[in-house]
């Protein structure tokens, strides 16, 4: 299906009404429940501890990924330690301020009984939005992709200088987010400076979109000199089928 009319990004009028001020991403990665509970924990997570969130006035949107078996096989890169995540948590915040106020309420949850334990880390980071792109046949405009209804995402994690490549060209990927790890010394976050995380929005299936990017995103690893550390397709956690996509 066609989508009628110009896209957003093009419309200076449209952009005109507002640019979204989502500045900042808190990432926790994560490996799969030790007892293979991971089903019980989304549905936790998704009807108790994730709505609580939107009560902090800097939080603007969240996104909760998974990863199935059919995903690892089709993932181009993954290196230790990240090669263990199988779950991706992130909230979009508008200010890095907003991340006190964040822990402080999982305290107050956590005192009311309402936390169940976490899954085991991999690594958290908190990081700084630097590119927004949408794919011009999906209309909508960059700023507001974390909120397109999604089928997946196809996650990339880089160590290096250069700015990720962007492959919105790519049939499935309806825009890409890119942002870089913030030096702050804080013991929710592990990821180092110089570390960039990319979101490609899917609205395609994950597992056959992650194989059409792999020539892509080889060629811009082999160009730029970046060291890939995850490139991998994830599903988006479908609410009240909790055990539809589990690692």
């Amino acid at each position: 299906m066609t989508l009628p009319g110009t896209p957003s990004d093009e419309v200076a009028e449209v952009v005109a009404a507002g640019r979204g001020d989502i500045s900042t991403l808190f990432v926790s990665m994560s490996t799969r429940h030790p007892d293979g509970a991971d089903a019980d924990y989304l549905r936790w997570h998704t009807l108790d501890h994730r709505p609580e969130q939107y009560r902090l006035p800097t939080l603007r949107a969240s996104l909760r990924l998974v990863s199935t078996p059919e995903c690892r096989s089709a993932r181009v890169v993954s290196r230790d330690p990240l090669g263990a995540v199988d779950h991706v948590m992130t909230y979009f915040f508008s200010d890095p301020s907003g991340l006190d106020a964040f822990t402080g309420l999982g305290r107050a949850l956590r005192d009311a009984g309402r936390m169940l334990p976490l899954l085991p880390p991999v690594q958290r980071g908190v990081y700084e939005v630097q590119r927004t792109l949408a794919a011009s046949r999906v209309k909508i405009g960059s700023d507001v992709l974390p909120w397109l209804p999604l089928r997946g995402v196809f996650l990339v994690v880089e160590q290096g200088t250069t700015p990720p490549t962007d492959l919105v060209d790519v049939e499935g990927v309806a825009g890409v987010w890119s942002a870089s790890a913030l030096n702050i010394d804080d013991s929710r976050a592990n990821a180092q400076p110089g570390q960039w995380i990319s979101y490609h929005f899917l609205d395609d299936d994950p597992v056959a979109t992650a194989e059409r990017l792999q020539p892509a995103l080889q060629a811009g690893w082999r160009e730029s000199g970046t060291e890939p550390l995850l490139a991998a397709p994830f599903h988006v956690v479908v609410p009240y089928e909790w055990d539809r996509y589990v690692p």
